[in-house]
């Protein structure tokens, strides 16, 4: 199945499932890096999550992280349980 890149103003929150494996706790490293890497080094994450219309990609900033969820520009949150992979 391919991943499909999307802009983050596409995401539909709405639309958002939990992954079918929950990697909260093998990603949360990676995720406590993310919100510095954008706002000290102005670098973009690559976000893939779990959808009802299948795994979507985002790049963008992420600009905080809380304990349930991944808080992108615009008021977008995305649930951590929802994640499939962050990278930078």
């Amino acid at each position: 199945m391919t991943t499909e890149l999307i802009e983050k103003e596409a995401i539909d929150v709405n639309k958002i499932i939990k992954a079918d494996t929950d990697l909260s706790s093998e990603l949360t490293d990676r995720l406590a890096s993310a919100p510095r890497l954008g706002n000290e080094f102005k670098s973009k994450a690559t976000i893939t999550f779990n959808t009802t219309e299948g795994p979507k990609k985002v790049s963008t900033t992420v600009w905080s992280v809380t304990e349930k969820y991944i808080q992108l520009k615009n008021n977008i949150h995305i649930p951590i349980k929802s994640l499939i992979d962050i990278e930078f």
